[in-house]
């Protein structure tokens, strides 16, 4: 008799199926395209750009595997990984619903919580997708008023400072440091720009859970 797979089985199989899948189209992408237009790059060009690019997101990725997985359940981070945009939308998201059901991350209920709320923002996020491909053109007129301008710019920080105040509340010893930290770098370092969110978040990971450990050691975290 075949043995059922539990929960995390299924997860973990389908995850990683279903990661393959998505890298095999987009590596596949590209190789469709020279077949479709008969054509191939500049291989000594692309080979020096691969070199000057792909390590460096080599290393991220391996550190946003360690980094979100803890933060979203296996369940969450597969499917956070396959749809894209953690930052901005899925961790948010993830830890938001966290919040209100009152569930830690590292959970059961967190786990499952954790990937129903990335499902549906993903479900959400594809529908809006679709209406602004096709409600483009009518409301472009609109979208570029220059009332609406400031609005559009600051979406982005409204969402994470109303995020950052709940944890920053909960945890004000941990997160002085990594937020002074953080706010020093960008003010004075010009090239940390909107571009490397995606490295900062995990070094910032690192540098808390640091500090974290060192405070727990020195008994100034109960």
């Amino acid at each position: 008799m075949k043995k059922e797979r539990s929960y995390m089985d299924s997860v973990h199989f389908n995850g990683r199926v279903w990661c393959a899948i998505m890298a095999v189209i987009l590596i596949g992408i590209p190789f469709l395209e020279c077949a479709i237009f008969r054509t191939t790059p500049d291989m000594r060009a692309l080979l020096l750009g691969l070199i000057a690019t792909a390590p460096m997101y080599w290393i991220v990725g391996v550190i946003e595997v360690f980094t979100y997985f803890p933060m979203l359940g296996p369940g969450g981070a597969y499917l956070s990984f396959i749809t894209g945009n953690i930052s901005n939308l899925k961790l948010p998201c993830a830890l938001n619903a966290m919040e209100q059901a009152g569930v830690k991350a590292n959970s059961e209920e967190g786990e499952v919580i954790s990937t129903m709320a990335i499902a549906v923002s993903s479900i959400v996020t594809t529908v809006i997708i679709i209406l602004g491909v096709i409600l483009i053109v009518p409301l472009t007129p609109v979208l570029e008023s220059p009332v609406l301008a400031p609005a559009f710019a600051q979406l982005v920080p409204a969402l994470f400072g109303g995020l950052a105040i709940v944890f920053i509340a909960k945890n004000v010893k941990i997160t002085i440091f990594p937020l002074i930290l953080m706010i020093l770098l960008f003010i004075f370092v010009p090239a940390l720009n909107s571009g490397t969110v995606g490295i900062m978040v995990p070094v910032c990971v690192i540098i808390t859970l640091i500090e974290a450990r060192i405070m727990y050691k020195k008994g100034i975290l109960g």
